[in-house]
């Protein structure tokens, strides 16, 4: 029997669009929130009533400011939204059970992810507000601190600090209070351990059974060095065939890698996958201080060697990419088509 379904409304919306012109996604929320200057204060938002304390510090948990500096976050969606970025990814990179057990914030979980895209999605009106151009809002899951593929103790190499199904738990809360809130996509990203990313996959479709709610995915591997492989081991190629079966919106690459070093593993991937890809690289390497020197003209240089190579659908950048660097990637690929798809 032929099975038959309907896009989601917003990937019938986003595939059109990418067949008109190659998308922008937003830059690096974890560089716009280092240049705040926040304090643990700031952080840990004494007196804002968020319903969640931990007595661990909170420094860093960059995700709690969904709940204590909502409007901090709101203006840094703004801003990469007026940008040019048609695609804004919410503040919730480390917004499961696993990574905010490092703050002692497990029970945040749902609120963090709800309120994360209700932020994203008040940011993205606004700017359609005033200039007409519709947003999307991308629930973003990281790939938590811990690796279901690899042991994190070279004595003892059968070792496994994290299982798939506690990976898909914690997956499954964060995607639940994602949809919650309102998201458009979803966005597995900085992929490390292709299993990581299989649990989110799976936690994924399950959250979409439940809910009725099946939303399109976007799916982003990290190549971690020259060897051109994830630290799992994997080749572009490999990434693919391991992920394809999710049939997501886009593949690509992030992080990492500037935009230079990212490119031939792009082209291996462009060459191979049969949807669109994104690829959003670092503002170069960072230096011996972590800060990042790229400026936006270089890398928006560098992507649009990838536009007129037809390799990409979607860009953006991550780390060490501002509203300055996301305007010039715009400007730069604007008058390149998109890849078209084998």
């Amino acid at each position: 029997m032929t099975r038959h379904f309907t896009l989601p409304a917003a990937e019938t919306r986003l595939r059109k669009l990418a067949r008109q012109r190659i998308l922008m996604m937003d830059g690096a929320m974890g560089t716009m929130i280092q240049a705040l200057g926040m304090g643990e204060a700031d952080y840990a938002g004494q007196g804002c009533g968020c319903g969640h304390h931990s007595d661990q510090p909170q420094k860093g948990n960059n995700d709690l400011l969904n709940l204590t500096q909502p409007q901090a976050i709101e203006e840094i969606h703004f801003d990469f939204a007026m940008a040019g970025a048609d695609i804004v990814e919410t503040n919730t990179f480390s917004s499961t059970s696993i990574a905010q057990a490092d703050y002692g914030l497990e029970g945040a979980v749902h609120d963090l992810n709800a309120e994360g895209a209700r932020i994203a999605r008040r940011a993205c009106d606004r700017a359609t507000a005033i200039d007409g151009r519709e947003r999307f809002v991308a629930g973003a899951l990281g790939p938590t601190n811990r690796t279901a593929s690899l042991s994190p103790d070279v004595n003892d190499p059968g070792f496994r600090a994290v299982s798939f199904d506690d990976l898909r738990i914690a997956y499954g809360q964060q995607i639940r209070g994602l949809i919650g809130g309102g998201v458009d996509l979803i966005l597995i990203e900085t992929i490390f351990d292709t299993l990581n990313a299989k649990a989110a996959i799976f936690a994924a479709f399950e959250v979409f059974g439940e809910t009725g709610t099946p939303l399109p995915l976007m799916i982003s591997g990290t190549i971690t060095d020259a060897s051109g492989r994830t630290l799992s081991g994997q080749t572009p190629t490999a990434f693919w065939h391991s992920v394809m079966h999710a049939r997501p919106l886009t593949v690509g690459l992030n992080c990492a890698l500037g935009a230079s070093a990212m490119r031939p593993h792009l082209a291996e991937l462009a060459g191979v996958a049969d949807t669109l890809t994104c690829a959003y690289p670092n503002a170069g390497l960072p230096n011996e201080f972590g800060a990042y020197d790229e400026g936006p003209e270089d890398t928006a240089d560098q992507i649009a060697d990838f536009a007129r190579e037809g390799l990409v659908n979607v860009v953006g950048g991550c780390c060490g990419t501002t509203p300055d660097h996301i305007r010039a990637i715009a400007d730069a690929v604007v008058d390149h088509p998109p890849r078209t798809l084998p």
